[in-house]
């Protein structure tokens, strides 16, 4: 017996043909909105692990159970116009994985952006990365985190890209200045990238550059001393897992360090 119908909410579901990790998979959205999308989800036993920034991935064994809940079947391309349409539709390359997008996100200096989170091992579009950002691990696994002083929080090193310089070289001077750790750029990984759009009057850097790229650095010492005199941060520790994210748990940016750092991975499925 499948989970009851969930009356008054409008999702849909396109049918099984999506093939990938040994199994043929369903798309899941919302034409309204990804809190009608989530709440559906959840109500009908679909994981979180399954959503993929505008979309949650069903299994072809649960499909009938889903419409039986009350996601509405459709094909493929309605599905994808319906997505497209409601503006829900977060743009991605092949291999990549959204994990959230979050509203309304407060910047420095007033102004406010919507921000799509992405996990891709893929270095995001050099022209249009503004700044870079990088999640420093030593060799038990505890996170270099600093404090910045126009934001008022925690989070890991990383900063805006000074004239023409690349987006790793940006984060190996960071981390260089924030927490005195000397990176090359052959230590750094891409892991991802945030995505600003919507932004509102008073976006600080040029209007072409909407991507921050996220980088990892693996060191191979245990807490190696952290030191910086740079203005921009008051203060710099090294913390645990649990207490990063006690620190940053919070924080808009938080869902990508939690899929690449946390217990939520999963394969792509589509």
């Amino acid at each position: 017996m499948g989970p009851p119908r969930i009356s008054g909410v409008t999702v849909w579901i396109d049918p099984p043909r999506w093939a990938a990790h040994g199994h043929v998979w369903s798309h899941l959205i919302s034409d309204a909105s990804l809190e009608e999308l989530h709440s559906f989800a959840g109500r009908a036993g679909i994981p979180a692990r399954g959503f993929e920034g505008d979309h949650y991935d069903v299994p072809e064994v649960r499909y009938a159970d889903v419409v039986a809940a009350g996601a509405r079947p459709t094909d493929a391309k309605d599905l994808v116009r319906r997505l497209r349409a409601s503006g829900l539709r977060m743009q991605k390359r092949r291999g990549e994985r959204g994990v959230a997008r979050v509203e309304g996100v407060p910047l420095v200096g007033g102004a406010r952006a919507d921000v799509d989170l992405i996990v891709s091992a893929r270095p995001a579009t050099a022209s249009r990365v503004f700044a870079a950002m990088v999640f420093v691990r030593d060799a038990g696994g505890d996170f270099a985190v600093v404090h910045a002083v126009r934001r008022g929080q925690w989070g890991a090193p990383g900063g805006s890209r000074e004239g023409e310089e690349s987006p790793a070289a940006t984060a190996c001077r960071e981390v260089r200045e924030e927490i005195g750790v000397d990176l090359a750029v052959a230590d750094l990984a891409p892991v991802g990238y945030e995505r600003f759009h919507h932004r509102s009057a008073g976006w600080p850097w040029p209007a072409e550059r909407d991507l921050l790229q996220a980088f990892r650095a693996d060191l191979r010492r245990t807490r190696p001393p952290l030191r910086s005199d740079h203005a921009d941060t008051s203060a710099r520790r090294w913390v645990t897992a649990a207490e990063f994210a006690e620190l940053c748990g919070g924080e808009f940016w938080w869902p990508l360090a939690d899929h690449l750092f946390g217990d939520r991975q999963r394969p792509d499925a589509g």
